[in-house]
């Protein structure tokens, strides 16, 4: 099971095409996501989506402990893989079984720390769920350094879709809060058979060792720290909110958020699942690692830019329309969040190169600064209500992602000035994009003021205005980007990028 070091080219093809697949897998998942959110946001109050959101803190906290940062450190594995992966698989199962217990006996707890008998079931209903989801470390690890296809076209959009069937189904047939429980359930369950079914490795083929768990635990625990400290600080922004405003605020934040992370889990997907791996198998060549590095950095901010002006222009008028005028507030916190989706991207593309090179407790500087920064901000900004709440994820996001630019370039040895290069031009055409639409919209189209049909036209001449601003204003910045932005895209249509058979 040793993995092979492909070349240059091979390992490119490898590459291209399971991040294409990712990319078209996360754009169905995150398409379905947003149509069961917005079903859900009308057959459900605000109030049923806080409490699902306040009984589930507890489970967002520990899902990422029971692997320990042993999943990464299986991918980032070059030898002795058998070994490795039988450690891993019954060191995250002792693990969640453990930490599945502690959330069952913990959850009357929550349930006093909101004040809110159903808040503690739903915690305690939720508890099982980190028994199930150690059991896919294993063969998502295994997955990912195979650079499956199989894991994104057919079991993530499965896993997304099992979600929203079934909690959609339960909302309408009146179980309220519990939809939600049971479709997390339904999710989870798709998740473990399809990964193991895609997957040929099968315990007991080799042997667990103390001295492997120790290796891998070395190179995982930074990893570790770093899930840790970022799920208590988005597990402590609820409680924060939940307490300080109340239940529906908290559910406007949920929703806000979730809106504000759909794109943000496409691009985290994405170079989550591909590039850790490629870093992993080059890290050994220092140009081709920053060279890809750089490469990725250019493009994932590209795609990112647009996002987060996008939502600063017409987020709360997207809310609305989308979700319904109740939700007014959602599309607040959505605006505020807009920074969430540039940050994201500057931190992930670095965080994953630094992983790949072994460099994991750099990691924990840009941990430190989050943690602190982020829960500080909140604590001080929240008086201000949902807008502040916003106001200071997408600050703590902006400024946790360019330190990530500065701890890569110090891991990596790139330059100052390329990074610059790699992504100063979307930036600046991204905000000049933002400033133009954002006029369109306030001072002429007032999309959340007209009829549905007529506001969904507005919204996508938003959208479309948006677009056009942006890719002219990166055409004068960045010419070369935008003229293989435009060849690729002519390569796509029919007719073009091929010849036919008898061409």
């Amino acid at each position: 099971m040793n993995a092979p070091q492909p070349g240059s080219t091979q390992l490119r093809r490898k590459l291209t095409r399971v991040a294409t697949a990712s990319t078209g897998a996360q754009a169905i998942t995150q398409t379905v996501s947003l149509l069961q959110t917005v079903v859900i946001a009308r057959l459900l109050s605000p109030v049923e989506v806080g409490i699902f959101a306040a009984g589930t803190v507890l489970t967002a906290l520990l899902v990422d402990v029971s692997e320990g940062g042993l999943r990464a450190a299986l991918v980032n594995r070059q030898r002795d893989v058998q070994a490795a992966a039988e450690t891993v698989f019954w060191a995250t199962l002792v693990s969640g079984v453990l930490i599945s217990l502690g959330a069952l006996a913990a959850a009357p707890v929550i349930g006093l720390v909101f004040g809110d008998p159903t808040v503690g079931l739903v915690a305690a209903a939720s508890a099982g769920g980190l028994l199930l989801h150690s059991l896919t470390n294993v063969p998502e690890a295994l997955l990912q350094r195979e650079f499956s296809v199989a894991r994104n076209i057919v079991l993530a959009p499965a896993v997304s879709l099992a979600f929203a069937v079934v909690a959609v189904t339960c909302a309408l047939l009146g179980f309220g809060v519990w939809s939600l429980v049971i479709g997390t359930y339904a999710s989870s369950v798709t998740l473990l058979v399809g990964v193991w079914v895609l997957v040929s490795w099968r315990p007991g083929r080799a042997k667990a060792s103390f001295p492997m768990w120790r290796q891998l635990a070395r190179y995982g625990y930074p990893l570790l720290i770093d899930h840790v400290a970022s799920q208590v600080r988005t597990t402590t922004e609820p409680v924060v909110i939940g307490r300080l405003l109340d239940t529906a605020a908290l559910g406007f934040y949920r929703y806000g958020l979730r809106i504000a992370r759909l794109p943000v889990n496409v691009m985290i997907g994405v170079v989550a699942y591909a590039l850790f791996p490629a870093f992993s198998h080059i890290a050994a060549d220092p140009g081709r690692l920053r060279q890809t590095y750089l490469k990725a950095l250019r493009w994932v901010t590209f795609c990112a830019a647009p996002v987060s002006g996008l939502m600063l222009a017409v987020g709360e008028p997207a809310a609305v329309v989308v979700l319904g005028e109740p939700w007014r507030q959602a599309g607040v916190v959505l605006v505020a969040m807009a920074g969430l989706g540039i940050g994201k991207a500057f931190a992930s593309v670095s965080e994953e190169a630094i992983k790949g090179c072994g460099r994991t407790a750099l990691i924990n500087r840009a941990t430190a600064v989050e943690f602190v920064l982020g829960l500080s901000l909140l604590v001080l900004i929240v008086p201000f209500g949902l807008a502040g709440v916003g106001l200071a994820i997408s600050t703590s996001a902006v400024v946790v992602g360019v330190l990530c630019l500065a701890l890569a370039r110090s891991a990596l040895g790139v330059s100052a000035g390329q990074i610059a290069r790699a992504t100063l031009p979307s930036v600046l055409a991204s905000l000049a994009a933002t400033a133009a639409v954002a006029a369109l919209e306030r001072f002429v189209l007032n999309s959340d003021s007209q009829d549905t049909v007529v506001a969904v036209a507005f919204l996508g001449l938003d959208a479309a205005a948006f677009l056009v601003s942006y890719v002219a204003v990166l055409a004068v910045l960045a010419p070369s980007m935008a003229a293989t932005v435009w060849h690729v895209g002519r390569s796509r249509l029919p007719g073009r990028g091929q010849r036919s058979p008898t061409g």
